[in-house]
């Protein structure tokens, strides 16, 4: 077997406070695989961009006159991308502190059917992120936000379950996963239409015709995790919209 080559995409907006040791920790635990990074800037006000610039020489980066959203910036990297194996999506918040991606690398291309993996998500003090693992629905999304009915919420995640070993599930994070490259091209990446929130969960329904999506608990990345839809109006407006298009596509 040739060396496994991996793509990782970042988008970034203002994240000069956290970008540096995001890449930093990406190219200090890439050891097993050819890897290469690329950023797409939606923009940033702040020196995020001379950052990268200035320390990370290799990392090919792109930039934007305008905030295009996530999914947006993370399809103008795919279209970038010639002959990779396979491709981590990564959120400028993300840190490793071990060769995840490589390891991704390896198991998907001895599970040739798995089409999209995400490890454990772990918070900065080693602490689980029960993230959705289940299709988001009215129950899960909404009603899950008030106390009564917390149990959807964690039905959602499938936070009452002990996961010892990989595991299919329906939905995917957006905050780190590896994909198929020649899939993640053939589908054209996410749908532009969603700014921001569930273009993770409808690019995971898209995948799902062509293999199948992997939690596998035996692998983690460091996820500093601030849920800046729940903090502003203009987040949670965003968060709305995205949930209604998501909805009214999927019935």
């Amino acid at each position: 077997m040739n060396q496994l080559f991996v793509t990782g995409g970042i988008v970034t907006y203002n994240n000069a406070d956290i970008i540096a040791k995001c890449i930093q920790s990406l190219l200090d635990c890439t050891e097993q695989c050819k890897f290469q990074l690329y950023i797409y800037d939606n923009h940033s006000t702040d020196m995020t961009v001379s950052i990268i610039k200035e320390h990370f020489p290799d990392v090919i980066i792109l930039e934007s006159k305008e905030n295009r959203g996530f999914g947006y910036g993370h399809n103008q990297i795919i279209n970038q991308i010639v002959d990779s194996d396979f491709h981590a999506i990564i959120n400028p918040d993300i840190y490793l502190t071990e060769d995840a991606i490589s390891q991704i690398a390896l198991y998907m291309y001895n599970h040739p059917e798995v089409i999209q993996l995400t490890p454990e998500i772990r918070n900065l003090d080693g602490s689980i992120q029960y993230l959705p693992k289940l299709d988001p629905n009215f129950k899960r999304v909404v009603l899950s936000k008030f106390k009564p009915f917390a149990h959807y919420r964690r039905e959602y995640t499938r936070e009452d379950e002990n996961f010892t070993e990989p595991v299919p599930i329906l939905s995917s994070t957006g905050c780190f996963s590896v994909i198929k490259t020649e899939v993640l091209k053939l589908l054209q990446g996410y749908d532009q239409r969603f700014f921001m929130y569930f273009e993770d969960a409808d690019l995971s329904r898209r995948l799902r015709e062509y293999g199948v999506i992997i939690y596998h608990p035996g692998i983690s990345v460091y996820h500093e995790w601030k849920r800046d839809n729940t903090r502003s109006l203009r987040g949670i407006l965003i968060f709305l919209t995205s949930m209604w298009k998501y909805y009214r596509k999927w019935r």
